[in-house]
């Protein structure tokens, strides 16, 4: 009834639960957008367990999540990062609290969800949801407008999306970012006003829920002629989520933190 051939969901009984880990924000919208695409995930997967944690900010901590899951007698967790890119919350954040699992969790961590065609897929569809004419794509040009990171890795990651990007009919496309790196969006959105060819300027942020740095870049793209929603709860993030999911469960990724030995009795 359920072949068990890879890439192919297994059955209900054998699926480990999904923790989907964000990394928080002061700001209330991000934890509710968070919601918003966890649940579209469920719909997707009906039978799928999945939870949420957060690394700060929320009372939905991993730790406390992870220790309600094993007093459930969970044995098996699939932790996913909803992080686009693998920055030091996905190599160092998340690994150093999964570590602390308590004994008898076995715990397999998904990939990050970026890059991936989903998340440009997404990216352009918020760009329509916000007024810009598919008709135009070829005269417009886009400002990939990430939160920024001090890594060189995710750094270089944004930029190869851009020129990738670039490659799929839009005018020009440049990556920008809130924090950490340069340029900032005003900068980008100023540079590609000058660019010949450019009729018109949109803003696609590359962030997944609002918060403080979505705003920066939203001020940012006041310049601009369009300006997109985050990605959020988009149809096509909610596939990437399952996706990554079905990759770490099923071809069998590397566990975080290996079955634990029974403690010792106090």
């Amino acid at each position: 009834m359920y072949p068990l051939r890879p890439g192919h969901p297994t059955p209900p009984a054998h699926r480990p639960v999904l923790l989907v880990i964000a990394h928080g924000s002061r700001d209330p919208r991000h934890a509710e957008t968070v919601h918003a695409l966890v649940r579209r995930v469920r719909s997707l997967r009906p039978g799928l367990r999945v939870e949420t944690a957060f690394l700060d900010f929320d009372a939905a901590t991993v730790p406390g999540v992870l220790e309600r899951l094993a007093a459930e007698g969970v044995r098996d967790v699939v932790a996913l990062p909803l992080l686009l890119t693998r920055a030091f919350h996905a190599k160092a954040d998340i690994p150093a609290v999964l570590r602390g699992a308590p004994a008898g969790l076995r715990i397999r961590t998904a990939a990050v969800l970026g890059p991936s065609p989903l998340l440009m897929a997404a990216l352009e569809q918020r760009l329509y949801e916000a007024g810009l004419d598919p008709a135009d794509k070829s005269s417009t040009g886009v400002v990939l407008a990430s939160a920024g990171s001090s890594d060189p890795e995710a750094i270089a990651v944004i930029a190869d999306i851009a020129r990738e990007w670039r490659h799929t009919g839009w005018c020009a496309v440049r990556p920008a970012f809130a924090s950490a790196s340069l340029p900032r969006t005003e900068d980008a959105v100023r540079a590609l006003r000058a660019e010949p060819g450019v009729r018109r300027v949109a803003v696609a942020p590359y962030v997944l829920a609002p918060g403080f740095l979505p705003d920066r870049i939203a001020r940012g793209a006041a310049g601009a002629d369009v300006l997109a929603d985050v990605l959020g709860p988009a149809p096509t993030v909610a596939r990437l989520l399952v996706r990554r999911y079905d990759e770490a469960h099923v071809c069998g990724t590397r566990p975080t933190a290996p079955l634990a030995r029974t403690p010792a009795l106090a």
